[in-house]
């Protein structure tokens, strides 16, 4: 594969914020319900090995770009051949947009649900779809700053994840363990909607300078999200009692309610509306993965493929107009998304490996 312009290239730090951000979105605030519905009190468990699970995908896929071919189109290529290997890459592409427009939507309802229940989804759409076309436009290195500054922006509300600590009881959390490894896995399938994203690095990677460089950026960020995840479980399960934990969608949402300033008196409104900074690389950098993909594919200008899948997203977010299509395309992406990258991609370097070695042999 040609070389990457040096211009066009991001440090490879950057991958830290890359791959935290599009683990941490919207289902940060509503992930724990999920979870404990399979494992109840001991979903934390679920969360930690999921979350370093993601730390042995993240080794698979740095094995995947280290040869000749450096994104998932060009592996694609190699091991199943231009139409075989593009029509992969197409249902991946595919897979991507799908994946950024449902974080948009999932957004879209938090804000409706808890701020504005009077405005059209496809007010909100439009707006959230403009900023994202403005954001790719102006290349990979502008999206990956802006997932840099969705993870520094939020930061000040780090606290709020504190604050409900003096009102949690840990006693819930008992008996530790008394769950079958089986019904651990079901919690840890629970949790991959809201771990997953990280994947989309196999279309960047080029875009990252001295590439191999960055894994150690790579797996720090994921285990940092891991940290985050189970903090935020264990502290669901001390804070509501199993009943109000099944009832409660927005958990994260739920225990910050009782955070009250002389001068705010609904927090989760100042919550929510940052939040935004943190979503928006969720589907920025979908898209432009998704809209870059089509490029490479295809030979078209991008902005031309993004103009489409924004089109397209549009239609798309409108359609989901109810919650029981929301989590549908969640379940959905989820489930897809799993499949993918713990089925499909340790395959993929198996056939990459086995290749490699025939062509030494011969």
């Amino acid at each position: 594969m040609k070389e990457m312009p040096v211009q066009y290239q991001v440090s490879p730090y950057l991958v830290f914020f890359l791959i935290h951000a599009m683990q941490v979105g919207v289902g940060m605030l509503g992930f724990e319900r999920i979870v404990a519905k399979f494992v109840g009190n001991d979903s934390w468990l679920s969360i930690l090995l999921a979350g370093l699970s993601v730390n042995v995908i993240i080794w698979i896929m740095y094995k995947l770009v280290s040869g000749e071919q450096k994104d998932l189109i060009e592996i694609h290529r190699a091991i199943w051949g231009k139409w075989l290997g593009g029509l992969f890459s197409l249902f991946f592409l595919g897979y991507l947009f799908i994946s950024g427009t449902v974080v948009l939507r999932t957004y879209i309802e938090v804000l409706q649900v808890w701020i504005f229940s009077n405005i059209s989804t496809w007010i909100f759409a439009i707006v959230l779809l403009a900023l994202a076309y403005y954001i790719v436009s102006g290349g990979f290195r502008v999206v990956g700053g802006m997932a840099f500054f969705g993870m520094v922006i939020p930061l000040f509300l780090v606290f709020t994840v504190f604050y409900p600590l003096g009102y949690a009881d840990f006693r819930n959390l008992l008996p530790l363990f008394n769950h079958s490894p089986m019904e651990i896995i079901k919690g840890m399938e629970g949790a991959l909607f809201s771990i997953l994203g990280f994947e989309v690095f196999l279309i960047y990677y080029p875009f990252v300078k001295d590439g191999q460089k960055s894994q150690k950026f790579a797996h720090a960020g994921a285990f940092l999200t891991t940290v985050g995840y189970t903090y935020l479980m264990i502290l669901s399960l001390a804070f509501f009692s199993k009943d109000q934990l099944s009832q409660s969608i927005w958990a994260y949402l739920s225990m910050i309610k009782i955070i009250e300033f002389s001068f705010i008196e609904r927090f989760e409104y100042i919550l929510i509306s940052l939040w935004a900074f943190v979503i928006l690389p969720n589907f920025v950098v979908n898209f432009w993965a998704a809209s870059r993909g089509l490029k490479v594919l295809f030979k078209a200008k991008q902005k031309y493929f993004l103009c489409i899948l924004l089109i397209a997203a549009l239609l798309l977010v409108n359609w989901m107009d109810d919650r029981e299509k929301v989590n549908m395309m969640n379940t959905m992406v989820g489930k897809i998304g799993a499949a993918f990258t713990y089925g499909y991609l340790p395959l993929l370097l198996l056939l990459q490996t086995i290749k490699q070695k025939m062509r030494k042999q011969a």
